[in-house]
């Protein structure tokens, strides 16, 4: 078979693109960001997961997720508008998060500081989001998931005591 030199011309450049793809996509790559200062979360600017740090690796669940996320950004900013939807119960009349078992008064403080009010925020939140959010919980590190307090806003955010109670124990008063 005789190949001629534009023939030959196509096939590398398609190999070429083929490795250079591969080592742009392979897995266990960790994206580069930019860092940026430490500033609280704000529920109506931005989602907890906008701010996550370089060794939290990638923003969603997938690539897919990461690219919807940074279109809907781009769309936004070239459009002018909030293309991203509110945290559910933002602005309405706040929770008290201290009848979430493990959650007191200093806790609830810092979460509301972090813009969480709410128990329809904390049930709303993908398991990625709640991860950012604990990273920027400073001595509640960690109490998101060991307390399943996102399981616990569950239950109160849809009103159900009953099923709170039977899972986590009697409700203070």
């Amino acid at each position: 078979m005789n190949l001629d030199t534009n023939t030959l011309l196509i096939v590398l450049a398609v190999v070429a693109v083929l490795i250079v793809a591969f080592l742009i996509m392979r897995p266990g790559r960790k994206p580069k960001r930019i860092e940026r200062p430490s500033e609280p979360y704000i529920a109506s600017q931005e989602r907890p997961y906008m701010k996550a740090r370089a060794e939290d690796g990638p923003q969603g669940n997938s690539l897919a997720d990461e690219i919807a996320t940074a279109t809907t950004d781009v769309a936004g900013d070239v459009l002018n508008t909030r293309a991203r939807e509110e945290l559910p119960g933002a602005l309405a009349h706040p929770d008290d998060l201290t009848q979430l078992k493990g959650v007191g008064q200093k806790f609830a403080s810092r979460l509301n500081e972090l813009g969480i009010c709410r128990y329809e925020q904390l049930a709303g939140f993908s398991e990625n989001e709640l991860n950012a959010l604990d990273e920027k919980l400073g001595p509640f590190r960690g109490r998101l998931s060991r307390d399943r307090v996102s399981e616990q806003a569950h239950y109160l955010a849809r009103g159900d005591i009953d099923g709170f109670e039977e899972r986590f124990g009697k409700l203070a008063s």
